[in-house]
């Protein structure tokens, strides 16, 4: 299997170290252990317990059963702990796809959605969300482009980079269409927990037997470095992604799976801090973008914290570079998701660096004009 450079990962890995203020992120602000500990209530002396053996293949019982009673309808059977999100999703796209397997996925999205499943082989159908729509997901354009052949649709909601959802009407039809063609649903619910205006939606895995969720501990609960993520679907897929795990992975660590389980039994209290604290940002973005009417261009999305917003210069990769030479301040391109005059811009960091990198970022597109 041979995989194209991840566009994104090459723009951040250097620059994400180094940045003075990080307005590229898709997540809240992380959290010190040490924040953590006071927030959920860590016991350090509990650690003195733990014994470094192998974990389970399908993550630990209680991490699985915390994980269930959240998000799964409490039924630890149909959760399967992986390394983040990003594991869950190659085990998935791996185990379910065959070379010439016809495939539709969201576009622009992030690349390990798309890039897995053409590295597997599958034939890409892209229901593009357009600029001059906002972005907003087109239900009519995704029937047309399934057809009976269409083995597995692939979508993320609230959407990663423009920060748009469905309402549950667009769920509900959405998961009808899939279900017309037999089809698999993965569902990347990395960003779920993280909405404004409406309640999260529903996970579709908890009533369409072919759908397979994703969540991860790195968006919305800020532990990104914990690298934990997990996918909810019927048992029986689980059983296809043991091969491939077993020659992997094996399992996860019993230190990792330990503060985990904790995390995931206090997440009311990650997400609502740091959730606050975005939702400050982006009435702070809202507004900013006013101020900048005919420099930027930005559709605000009900979810996520980040958006794509177009800005008005010449060549937006030298203008991203620029900014982050001259000021420190990292955003990332839209040509890392396909669309050159846009750029990814997230406003989950503290607030501080949030309100510096605004001002920064204004400056540059005024003094680019």
């Amino acid at each position: 299997m041979r995989m194209q450079p991840a566009l994104l990962e090459e723009w951040l890995r250097e620059r994400y170290f180094a940045a003075g203020a990080d307005l590229s992120s898709s997540g809240v602000q992380p959290w010190s252990y040490g924040e953590l500990r006071e927030l959920i209530g860590l016991d350090p002396g509990a650690l003195d317990e733990l014994v470094f053996a192998d974990s389970e293949s399908f993550g630990a019982r209680p991490l699985r059963a915390a994980i269930a009673e959240r998000w799964a309808g409490g039924d630890a059977d149909r959760v399967f702990v992986t390394h983040g999100s990003s594991e869950g999703i190659f085990l998935v796209m791996q185990a379910l796809l065959e070379p010439g397997d016809e495939v539709v996925a969201v576009e622009p999205a992030y690349h390990a959605l798309v890039d897995v499943a053409v590295a597997a082989g599958a034939r890409l159908r892209r229901w593009v969300l357009r600029p001059e729509d906002g972005f907003a997901p087109d239900l009519d354009r995704l029937a047309q482009l399934m057809t009976p052949a269409t083995r597995m649709v692939i979508v993320n909601f609230p959407h990663n980079p423009t920060g748009v959802s469905l309402d549950e009407a667009g769920l509900a039809r959405l998961v009808d269409l899939v279900a017309a063609h037999g089809s698999y649903l993965v569902w990347d619910g990395a960003f779920a927990e993280l909405t404004y205006d409406a309640p999260p939606l529903p996970d579709p895995a908890g009533w369409y037997e072919r759908a397979v969720s994703f969540g991860t501990l790195s968006k919305a609960h800020g532990l990104p470095g914990l690298r934990v993520g997990w996918c909810i679907a019927d048992p029986a897929i689980f059983t296809k992604l043991l091969p491939l795990r077993d020659r992997m992975t094996l399992a996860i660590s019993p230190l990792v799976e330990f503060v985990a389980t904790r995390a995931v039994a206090c997440a009311d209290l990650l997400v609502a801090a740091r959730l606050r604290q975005a939702a400050y940002n982006r009435d702070t973005l809202a507004g900013w973008a006013k101020r900048l009417t005919g420099l930027v261009d930005l559709p605000m999305g009900g979810g996520g914290v980040c958006v794509f917003p177009r800005i008005h210069v010449d060549d937006v990769d030298a203008f991203c570079q620029s900014l982050f030479e001259r000021d420190g301040v990292l955003v990332v391109p839209g040509s890392c998701f396909g669309h050159s005059g846009h750029i990814r811009l997230g406003y989950g960091c503290a607030t501080d660096d949030f309100d510096f990198g605004l001002a920064r970022l204004a400056d540059a597109l005024v003094g680019a004009r």
